[in-house]
């Protein structure tokens, strides 16, 4: 399958394209460690699907210099033991913040008190926007039909810099 449109090629679409890279910036800003929000972003491209997303994102984390048993381990985290509890709790909130059509509770009471053990009000806010923008990116990019494989690392910072 081709891609559908280039949202980037549109003005109306590039306008938008921009504010929404600014709250991304924002939200990279934020203090949480860089390789923690990859790994949610990975985890939530993965199940939604997208293949721009997790090729970009498992190129960043390998980028950074995560592991490569990381980086694969992402799908099944639950089922592995290289992630700490801080990031089991932030997985979990990019996992159920994901799910929210597919289960009647969205994010689970117990996922919350994870999330509220290991990080402050400024790392719970960046969490939840990081959820809530790379699901959108996410749905932005399946719907545009838009194929992983050629995403070099450091494309997103270049391009809002």
């Amino acid at each position: 399958m081709e891609p559908r449109f280039d949202l980037n090629a549109n003005a109306l679409g590039a306008k938008i394209g921009k504010r929404f890279a600014h709250t991304s910036v924002a939200i990279m800003q934020s203090g949480l460690p860089r390789s923690l929000m990859e790994l949610v972003e990975l985890r939530a491209s993965q199940l939604n699907g997208c293949g721009f997303c997790v090729d970009a994102h498992a190129k960043e984390l390998a980028a950074a210099g995560e592991p490569a048993v990381r980086i694969n381990l992402v799908a099944a985290w639950r089922e592995s033991t290289v992630f700490t509890e801080a990031e089991q709790a932030a997985l979990a909130l990019a996992e159920e913040g994901t799910r929210i059509a597919d289960a009647h509770h969205g994010v689970s009471d117990a996922t919350w008190a994870l999330v509220r053990k290991h990080y402050d009000d400024d790392q719970t806010a960046a969490l939840v926007y990081l959820v809530a923008m790379i699901n959108a990116a996410n749905r932005l990019l399946v719907i545009t039909r838009t194929k992983g494989g050629s995403y070099q690392a450091g494309t997103f910072d270049a391009a809002v810099d």
